[in-house]
């Protein structure tokens, strides 16, 4: 097929998704209402509870779900054929992630802005609210850990992203003190700060000096490096240690200093580059040189683990964590949810969707896919930077230098994995503090205490020597366990607004269906790792993959059977739909 009309039709299906499905669901189920008062206003503190304008709303909320996990999981998948990646992005993200997002971020606006896993207390019981508290700090400290490497390994491989990324922070704190102290508006200054952000990436890529490239700074990759770890590793735990004392100070800054304003010029980083990769597509008009199915991929079955690769993409856990955790509580009114929530998934979609497709028409030739994917192993570890290839080859399409392509779409997915990765502890944060709470521990409710124990542990989890890529291999390592982990976090999510649409006696088989195929897919794949692939009697065996899936395994089937009991039941008391 023409890549073209690849995306033509996969941009088509998600018009029509946002203009007819979610306007259903908004207005015949979830039923929003202009006039009810959102915890933005009732709770106003102007650190957390911040009522926001929607569009602003919209950037920091996509671009705090996107993260490298739309570009990354789709690189991979396309191991088994372009066809079965495309058709889960397109109708995944139409009828799975637009309701889940959409549908966690009402239900919490309707319940003072809680998260998912306290809500779980209200419409299951309060074992089910522990156990979901934990599964939910588990898979943030993953997506810490996860999304750390990712950045680190970023800025080894393309130095000249580093600057504009930092210079990004400054001019988010300026943005914010101009709009919220002088009531400046926020467009202008954002489009102000993306231009001096792209100028000194122009300048980065052209001219080494701008560059920091540590792994230079210490000799080259034979350098002896810090402690006798070798200039890679070094340079790798640096960054670490820096990304650590970053995500500290901007999880406990409040939202409108930091986080809201660097993610509007994010959300102008995501429509800029988009526009720059499907204009390139319709200028370069690529081949399509991948298969549609892959016949060689033999090593591991698409057969459930295309469903868990492509997680934030098609849908995403995660995305209920944010939705419940921070967009809920600076929601201006009610009806925004529909653009903040849905069309927030389908701008991942849409992000995908163009990931895939600068994938598959990267390589020359079928032959050059197939060698460069010769084993899912390959895909996993080759997938972001065939991504970053691809689509520095589309942007060339528009004239745009390769080296110059190759910043630019690095300093988007860097910018995206740090928006994800200080609003996952923001809410690691938020989680710890709840849990000292119910424990009767008040250190914990201490935000600089919580915050603490969430950035050592991050830290502390990256840096696991442990794998293939040795030192700093932990984010590495987990990647499997956090797609699993990603999507039953998400069945678990459209399980309880099932629930809870039950009790307002709404019709729910709009998130039962989606629940139920994507909790068989899910337990299915995770049954299979962790008693097949990561137990100690296995010879791929990784003690750290068991513990951890074996405990968010027994956590989710015990929610689970205790959720869909609590469905079931017909003695449950209805929820006021005035609440």
């Amino acid at each position: 097929m023409n890549a073209i009309a690849l995306a033509a039709i996969g941009l088509f299906i998600f018009v029509l998704g946002y203009r007819f499905y979610s306007k259903f669901v908004a207005e015949k189920i979830y039923r929003l209402d202009p006039n009810y008062v959102t915890p933005a206003h009732r709770y106003k503190d102007g650190v957390d509870f911040v009522p926001t304008n929607k569009f602003v709303l919209w950037g920091h909320h996509f671009t705090s779900v996107a993260g490298a996990a739309p570009i990354l999981g789709p690189a991979i998948a396309v191991y088994w054929g372009w066809l079965p990646a495309v058709l889960w992005v397109v109708f995944g993200t139409v009828f799975a992630a637009g309701v889940h997002d959409f549908g966690t971020l009402v239900v919490s606006v309707r319940n003072k802005g809680q998260s998912m896993g306290t809500l779980a207390n209200k419409l299951v019981g309060q074992r089910a609210k522990i156990l979901f508290l934990f599964i939910i700090l588990i898979l943030v400290l993953m997506v810490n850990a996860v999304f750390a490497w990712v950045i680190a390994n970023l800025f080894i491989s393309f130095p000249s992203s580093v600057l504009p990324v930092f210079i990004q922070i400054p001019l988010a704190i300026w943005i914010g003190h101009a709009v919220y102290k002088r009531n400046a508006k926020m467009l202008v200054p954002s489009l102000v700060a993306l231009a001096v952000m792209y100028f000194v990436a122009v300048l980065a890529a052209e001219y080494q000096i701008l560059q920091i490239d540590l792994v230079r700074y210490m000799g080259g990759e034979e350098g002896a490096g810090i402690f006798g770890l070798g200039a890679i590793s070094s340079a790798f735990f640096i960054w670490i240690i820096i990304l650590m004392i970053y995500v500290y100070i901007a999880s406990t800054l409040p939202v409108w200093k930091l986080l809201q304003p660097r993610d509007f010029i994010n959300s102008h980083q995501l429509i800029v580059g988009l526009g720059i990769l499907y204009l390139g597509l319709l200028f370069t008009n690529p081949e399509i040189t991948a298969p549609i199915t892959n016949p060689d991929a033999n090593d591991v079955s698409w057969f459930p683990l295309l469903f868990i690769t492509i997680a934030c993409g098609a849908i995403s856990g995660f995305h209920g964590l944010v939705s419940s955790g921070t967009s809920s509580k600076q929601l201006n009114k009610e009806t925004d949810a529909r653009f903040v929530g849905y069309a927030g998934a389908v701008g991942e979609g849409v992000l995908a969707l163009i990931s895939i497709i600068a994938v598959i028409t990267f390589f020359p030739n079928a032959d050059a896919f197939k060698e460069a994917y010769s084993s899912f192993g390959a895909a996993s570890g080759g997938g972001l930077g065939n991504f970053v290839q691809g689509a520095g080859q589309l942007a060339g399409g528009l004239g745009i230098p390769p080296e110059v392509a190759a910043t630019i779409v690095s300093i988007i997915v860097v910018s995206f994995a740090a928006t994800t990765l200080d609003t996952s502890v923001r809410l690691m944060r938020y989680i710890i503090s709840e849990l000292g709470t119910e424990y009767k521990v008040p250190a914990l409710e201490k935000t600089h205490v919580a915050t603490t124990i969430a950035v050592v542990s991050s830290a502390a989890l990256v840096l696991i020597p442990e794998g293939p890529n040795g030192f700093g291999s932990g984010g590495y390592l987990l990647w499997p366990l956090f797609g699993t982990s990603n999507q039953l976090l998400a069945g678990i999510n459209l399980l309880l607004i099932s629930i809870w649409l039950k009790r307002l006696g709404r019709s729910y088989l709009i998130t039962l269906i989606p629940m139920i195929f994507l909790m068989f897919m899910t337990l299915y794949a995770m049954i299979s790792q962790v008693f097949t692939q990561w137990a100690w009697w296995n010879e791929q065996s990784s003690t750290l993959l068991f513990v951890f899936g074996a405990l968010i395994l027994g956590f989710a089937l015990w929610i689970c059977l205790t959720a869909v009991s609590a469905l079931m039941s017909k003695n449950q008391t209805p929820i006021d739909p005035k609440e």
